[in-house]
């Protein structure tokens, strides 16, 4: 039985209530407010639909994360990123980071990305919650990604390139700040062959769990300024 929220409380049922089909599927409804949404990714669950639909909030199992200290980065990739074919930015572009990301793409009749969802992470971001990266080639922003740190947990997103390798050396970049930050893990949400390209594998659900038990309330010694 599929749980609807209510817009009086920011309570989530628990994880093990997910359906299998659809994987992950674990409740539906209630709103996109900030406290709702930190209070989602603190349970485990991350809000995805589409403009026809209500809102869905899944905890899939399997779960795609990629633990920073087993980032693979390629041999061409590492060539990439030692010829600095872009300036990379943290946080000086999210508004334009997430529409592109938000942008219709070849291989998708539409975007997950509403604009109620587009609102409601740029709200995030003005708390500091929400942060971006940015791969440049001059002035143009041509790769990036956007996500969530809370503790030392980061939730990604999503990441676009409209030039080769930008979105990868963006993920790197942001991956290595990590580790040296502190963070434990990169929460990928679903796979794909380019994060499994990165490093990215998949835990359980209960896994996952204990991740965030562990990790959500320490704090990350990282300066999302600098």
């Amino acid at each position: 039985m599929l749980s609807w929220l209510s817009r009086r409380n920011f309570d989530f049922p628990p994880l093990d209530q997910a359906l299998h089909e659809p994987n992950g599927l674990l409740a539906a409804g209630g709103d996109l407010d900030p406290r709702r949404l930190i209070a989602a990714y603190r349970h485990g669950c991350f809000p995805w639909y589409q403009d026809d639909q209500p809102i869905l909030w899944w905890s899939p199992d399997p779960r795609t994360v990629l633990f920073p200290d087993e980032l693979h980065v390629s041999r061409s990739l590492a060539k990439v990123m030692r010829q600095e074919r872009y300036r990379v930015s943290i946080d000086q572009a999210f508004d334009r980071v997430i529409a592109a990301c938000a942008a219709p793409r070849d291989y998708a009749d539409g975007t997950w990305i509403t604009q109620p969802m587009q609102d409601a992470y740029r709200q995030l971001h003005r708390l500091g919650v929400a942060h971006s990266v940015e791969t440049w080639q001059g002035d143009e922003l041509v790769g990036g990604l956007y996500g969530l740190a809370i503790g030392r947990l980061f939730f990604g997103e999503s990441m676009f390139s409209r030039a080769d390798n930008a979105s990868k050396v963006a993920f790197v970049t942001l991956v290595r700040r990590l580790r040296e930050a502190g963070f434990e893990l990169i929460d990928c949400q679903m796979p794909t062959q380019h994060l499994h390209s990165l490093g990215a594998r998949a835990i359980t659900r209960s896994q996952f769990a204990d991740l965030l038990a562990r990790h959500l309330d320490q704090p990350p010694l990282c300066d999302w300024r600098s």
